[in-house]
């Protein structure tokens, strides 16, 4: 629900039977949240230069961004080609049945496989889409054939295989917290 107390605020509050508290992020926020994407090693110093804050005023705003988890957690990008992995590919699975048990069988197996990097429940033909890894073809059939089809559930299996990378980030846009146009979020901007 967005409410509007104020021209430059607006309030967001979670979905209904999310128990998340509201936060309200101003343009320094949303500076500091733009660096720690490109750079979550920084030091409160120089995000503070950037941000033309204090270091005690980046480290306080830092922890309530942790606290409210919209910050939730900093993490070393690794390249994957580098370390052997050439093949990225994307399978989508349908499940034999469309019930809460086969999904719960389903996703605990596929959250213990490694090379799943990415699993999402989707709409459309399939009923998931994961993002795999390995490193090469064979390493990817031996995947595919003796274990993606054998977890529980599994009725169909579509597979395309990334012939380049064109584009892959972390960072994710910011510029909609400041011209909110959608109900339903938790975070509230101030100019």
């Amino acid at each position: 629900m967005l409410v509007v107390n104020h021209p430059m605020m607006h309030t967001f509050r979670a979905p209904i039977g999310l128990s998340m508290n509201e936060i309200t992020i101003d343009r320094h926020d949303l500076h500091l949240l733009a660096e720690l994407q490109r750079d979550g090693h920084a030091t409160n110093a120089t995000l503070g230069e950037k941000a033309h804050l204090s270091a005690s005023q980046v480290s306080r705003r830092i922890q309530r961004l942790e606290e409210s988890k919209v910050l939730v957690g900093y993490t070393a990008l690794l390249d994957a080609g580098a370390l052997g992995l050439g093949v990225t590919a994307f399978a989508q699975i349908v499940l034999e049945r469309h019930d809460k048990s086969h999904a719960a069988d389903f996703e605990q197996a596929v959250v213990l496989m490694p090379e799943v990097l990415d699993c999402f429940a989707v709409t459309g033909e399939a009923d998931y889409v994961l993002r795999i890894v390995a490193p090469d073809l064979e390493a990817f059939s031996d995947l595919m054939m003796k274990r993606l089809v054998a977890l529980p559930g599994v009725a169909q299996v579509k597979t395309n295989i990334a012939l380049s990378k064109v584009k892959q980030t972390h960072e994710i846009p910011l510029d909609h917290i400041a011209r909110p146009r959608h109900h339903g979020r938790r975070v509230s901007f101030t100019g």
